[in-house]
């Protein structure tokens, strides 16, 4: 594990100065083909839920069997070549730079007035309707999806690579991936996607509330005690329709004293979720820099549980 956490290290450090380029290759767009290709091929007909449970297991099975390949080469033919490997990996399987920038390029623009640049931005992000928000939804909307995906797209991928390394973190982002697009509930992919749904709940559910809790130690919170926080903490976050999306934004709303959910429209179509979060403050820009820096705090933090949770591992493996 300690091998684990020094390329988790490096990894993190690469991913915020360089971050994801658009022009360079990337496993997730593959993955996510041949998620696509699987869909159109097995949904039909009957027995949708075992077909989507057949299809997901493929996707994992593939996924994880290139990735051991490619791992186990580097090793074998020298230890750097697979730590090197590994470490790139890891790195292209984390999102922090890739999230900040695209919350910054919504916050820019509303930083200035430009209101039509900013909800342009914002559509890029999120999948509700932007054209008529008011900037205290546009904040809104790029809090909620920095807080939601400080989870899926930096912590808990860093989680399963501390266990599994390269394999582990690219297994858990083919079953992210496989949420992403096969796990709705709608009339083509609510028996299909089940088991996709299913998978991402399980795989996030450990990090997301390891990465709630370490978010709430990042900063001094806007208002009331920080046990008070963590007290009020798992009923807010229960709050969201999702059992893991909820403890992002819940810890977000709380240690900022603001608060998020509420209505949204997509295609038109009206959706009222509940609100989480103890305050009327209207949200503003400053509160997207904020939660952008509460992500990275708590991608350091969950770097030191990494390196700890390592050490401890090791430890007790050496003395048995």
């Amino acid at each position: 594990m300690i091998t684990h956490a020094a390329a988790i290290t490096i990894a993190l450090c690469l991913d915020r100065l360089i971050g994801d380029p658009p022009t360079w290759p990337h496993p997730v767009r593959w993955i996510g083909s041949f998620i696509i290709w699987m869909e159109r091929r097995l949904n039909k007909e009957k027995s949708q839920k075992l077909k989507g449970v057949l299809g997901a297991s493929a996707v994992l099975a593939v996924t994880l069997l290139v990735t051991c390949a490619v791992v186990s080469a580097g090793y074998q033919f020298h230890w750097s070549a697979g730590f090197l490997l590994e470490t790139l990996l890891i790195t292209s399987a984390l999102a922090s730079k890739s999230l900040a920038d695209a919350a910054k390029e919504v916050s820019a623009p509303l930083q200035k007035r430009d209101m039509d640049e900013a909800r342009t931005k914002l559509s890029w992000i999120v999948g509700r309707d932007t054209e008529h928000l008011h900037e205290s939804d546009i904040a809104r909307g790029t809090i909620e999806t920095v807080a939601e995906n400080t989870s899926d797209g930096v912590t808990a991928p860093m989680f399963w690579a501390l266990i599994f390394g390269a394999p582990g973190i690219w297994v858990y982002k083919a079953i992210n991936t496989g949420d992403s697009i096969v796990g709705y509930r709608n009339e083509r992919y609510h028996q299909y996607g089940w088991a996709s749904a299913k998978l991402d709940d399980l795989a996030n559910w450990i990090p997301a509330r390891i990465t709630a809790l370490l978010m709430l130690l990042t900063k001094k919170p806007a208002s009331g005690k920080r046990t008070a926080l963590y007290k009020e903490l798992p009923a807010q976050a229960r709050k969201h329709p999702s059992p893991n999306s909820g403890w992002g934004e819940a810890a977000v709303a709380l240690l900022l004293h603001i608060k998020l959910g509420g209505t949204n429209t997509y295609q038109g179509v009206i959706s009222n979720r509940p609100v989480i979060g103890l305050s009327d403050r209207p949200l503003t820009v400053e509160h997207i820099e904020q939660t952008i820096t509460i992500m990275h705090r708590a991608a350091w933090l969950f770097l030191a549980c990494c390196w700890i949770g390592g050490m401890l591992y090791d430890f007790t493996f050496t003395w048995r």
